[in-house]
């Protein structure tokens, strides 16, 4: 039987290697890890041993990562939240002596527009609980439930993840971003003139879209994109002051809409709404602390529908 490769290995490792990586420095990834300089540096010695790889090479008067380095950055973070998760497993949970982290997987959307609510929630019963909102990739969406494994859950619309449990959020709607100072657009617009305008398009990709400009494409609009961004707060800021039209969530979209110097409209066909969702691994099922959580998570949504 193959030995175990972690039986000769001290996990303490991993913190120094996700400092190191993070850091891309030996002075300040000691800072962060409360240990002497010559410590890391031993600790990045046998990390070069193990890994047969530099890790950090010397670029002038900087340290860039190697190629296995920058593999190892994202798993090394996933690994580190796995292994806190099983040291803070409880038989019981307290939240109100807990001083448990959880991460939740989640678009700067949803982490803008819920994180505020689902934050003051949790500081309501447990002062001591740390939340940590994991900027959503499209790996995380294409490889769930596996990525499920090593966070305690994903906010996602519909349509993306399936086979995994989930807890219903809020529903929200589509409105239409113009520059505030577009007069060549007036209170409302038409599909003829949206085929002419140039769009801005959040996640342009087979796997990783906005639904609302997919259903667009298939009603037979397909929009002149002149940009694509991989989030949804600069749309409005790359849509002021431009031509430009984009498609935002109208809860985003209401609290961007002054600061960017933008204007909304409703959309002149029947949008599909945006359905949200907590969605999560069904190992956390028995798991107390994350019932909990998916009762804040329920409860901060409900916030959302509440008047202002």
């Amino acid at each position: 039987m193959a030995a175990d490769p972690l039986h000769n290995l001290d996990l303490n490792l991993l913190l120094s290697l996700d400092a190191l990586l993070e850091e891309r420095n030996v002075t300040r990834a000691a800072e962060r890890l409360g240990l002497s300089q010559p410590a890391v540096s031993a600790a990045l010695r046998r990390l070069r041993r193990h890994f047969g790889d530099e890790l950090l090479v010397r670029t002038g008067n900087r340290y860039d990562l190697t190629p296995l380095a920058t593999q190892l950055r994202g798993t090394t973070t996933t690994a580190l939240a796995g292994v806190r998760r099983v040291f803070e497993a409880e038989p019981g949970f307290d939240p109100e002596t807990s001083t448990r982290e959880f991460t939740v997987v989640a678009s700067d959307y949803s982490a803008t527009v819920l994180g505020d609510h689902l934050a003051t929630e949790v500081a309501r019963e447990a002062p001591g609980v740390r939340l940590r909102f994991q900027l959503q990739t499209h790996a995380d969406v294409d490889q769930a439930p596996e990525s499920l494994r090593h966070v305690d859950g994903m906010v996602l619309p519909h349509g993306f993840v399936h086979e995994v449990p989930a807890v219903e959020l809020h529903t929200d709607s589509w409105v239409l971003v113009v520059s505030a100072d577009n007069d060549a657009v007036g209170d409302a617009v038409t599909m003829e003139e949206l085929a002419e305008m140039p769009w801005v398009v959040t996640h342009h990709a087979p796997t990783a879209f906005t639904p609302a400009v997919r259903q667009l494409s298939m009603i037979g609009l397909d929009p002149d994109i002149h940009v694509v961004t991989e989030s949804f707060l600069p749309v409005p800021f790359l849509v002021a002051g431009t031509p430009r039209v984009a498609l935002l969530q109208r809860q985003l979209a209401t609290r961007l809409a002054g600061a960017a110097g933008v204007r909304t409209l409703d959309c002149p066909w029947d949008v599909l709404p945006l359905k949200e969702a907590f969605w999560w691994h069904p190992s956390h099922r028995a798991d107390p602390a994350h019932g909990w959580l998916r009762r804040m998570m329920a409860r901060a949504a409900a916030r959302l529908d509440q008047p202002h």
